[in-house]
């Protein structure tokens, strides 16, 4: 049977859910919103250059690399701040010892579980071979080099293995899923990422409530069987800018990770609010979250709240309006959503979805929310799907994405709630939000249905 007239019906969906439903979305009319300027604590990292050339003079990082070395430098498929920057430094420094560098995705199952694909997603990055002065060097082919807990097996990059000297490249962060001492960063990229799809699935199946004692085992499984020098650790503030950007010895990587996840998560933004009626996202991307949209700002885990994590703010609804073009398609995370645009679903690059979720054990973030045919009827919807709430009084809140919540849109409500805390400014008066002729919003984010 052909999935045709179903995705026509998307196209005028509101128009065809009865004439009373109909014209009580079309005459919805949300709370206006006022723009609000949070503050977060802002340590950060302007000089890049000055910073690697200091830690690449530490004996115990550039002491590492001899003349000749083939070095591979791990890259993930993380939006981290001035990634091609960090790669462009990290290359130079290592030519200038005499190495010869090459870059490897090592992102686990993105990019479409391909090698092409892989090579894309760096390449939306600006991580090419002209950007950074190093060649890419991508394929799906791994070998087993040792066991974790159980007989785990535990899977690396044969194009890593080839080289005289590993370097990965990571974000230190709490994770979307599970809670330990060491969550996302250089451990991780080491077992899931340098892993590849096979890797990634191997330590998944496994379930990620196991997550916190497994990926360090399986990461110091790689550590004594591969020849990984260093790392390049990097923990991000509020405002997706550098906070701190260290190269750490292999002998310290799981050390030093512990310290850095203290720091990320201190520095990790939160909305300022209790609740929250409905929250209007203005994207979701693997850029922005492995998740897509970022848990630990929104309250939504699909396993459940990880012990010792308070969900707040409660979010009654989750309208999202569109796919970071990072991602590639890859809109992994709908299923947080209650509520998107046909814009978003025709994006949607299914087997890019399927492989990441299949991959990670968890097909949760794949579900799709309702589909409404706008901007304008998903947010109506959304609404419409509070109960006992008045949408001209609604706690709306509109954000640009789950990394960037130092500037947000809050209704009346909202802001009342927060008037005259330390660290919150509004900087202007609430206005209605804006759309086209097509119902794609214009004010507060701006969206066209290309």
């Amino acid at each position: 049977m052909s999935l045709l007239p179903w995705v026509d019906q998307l196209a005028s969906m509101s128009q065809r859910l009865g004439p009373g439903l109909a014209r009580e979305l079309a005459a919805l009319v949300p709370p206006p919103v006022a723009p609000l300027a949070v503050e977060f604590p802002r340590p950060r990292v302007d000089d890049l250059d000055a910073t690697l050339a200091r830690e690449f003079a530490r004996p115990e990082i550039g002491g590492r690399l001899r003349p000749g070395a083939r070095v591979a430098l791990l890259v993930g498929s993380r939006g981290i701040a001035r990634l091609p920057e960090i790669v462009r430094g990290v290359v130079r420094e290592l030519r200038a010892r005499g190495a010869s560098p090459y870059i490897v995705p090592a992102m686990g199952s993105h990019g479409g579980a391909t090698a092409e694909g892989q090579a894309e997603v760096l390449a939306g990055y600006g991580i090419t071979e002209a950007s950074v002065g190093a060649p890419i060097v991508s394929s799906l082919d791994v070998e087993v080099i040792g066991h974790a807990a159980d007989g785990v097996p535990v899977y690396a990059s044969v194009d890593a293995l080839r080289a005289d000297a590993i370097v990965p490249i990571a974000r230190i962060k709490p994770h979307t899923g599970f809670r330990g001492e060491i969550e996302s960063g250089l451990m991780k990229m080491l077992t899931i990422g340098l892993g590849k799809q096979r890797g990634a699935e191997t330590l998944h199946a496994q379930g990620m409530e196991r997550f916190a004692t497994l990926i360090p085992a399986a990461g110091e499984v790689v550590l004594a069987r591969a020849p990984v020098a260093f790392g390049i650790a990097v923990v991000e503030n509020a405002y997706e800018e550098i906070a701190r950007l260290v190269a750490v010895p292999a002998a310290t990587f799981a050390e030093t990770e512990r310290a850095l996840l203290r720091e990320a998560r201190a520095l990790m933004p939160q909305l300022p609010f209790a609740t929250i009626d409905l929250l209007v996202v203005g994207a979701l991307g693997k850029n922005i979250s492995g998740a897509g949209i970022d848990p630990n700002v929104v309250g939504r885990f699909f396993r459940g709240a990880p012990p010792g994590v308070e969900v707040r703010p409660e979010i009654r609804r989750i309208a999202v309006l569109d796919v970071t073009a990072e991602s590639h398609g890859n809109s992994v995370g709908l299923g947080m959503a209650d509520v998107i645009p046909l814009r978003l679903l025709q994006k949607t690059d299914l087997p890019s979805v399927y492989a990441n979720s299949l991959t990670a054990a968890s097909l949760a973030g794949a579900k799709i929310p309702v589909v409404m045919e706008s901007d304008r009827m998903a947010i109506a919807a959304g609404l419409k799907a509070c109960p006992r709430v008045e949408p001209a009084t609604a706690r709306l809140c509109v954000i640009r994405n789950t990394l960037e919540i130092h500037e947000i849109w809050a209704s009346p409500p909202l802001v009342d709630e927060v008037a005259g805390r330390d660290g919150i400014r509004v900087r202007g008066p609430a206005r209605p939000l804006e759309f086209d002729a097509d119902g794609n919003l214009v004010w507060p984010l701006a969206f066209t249905t290309k």
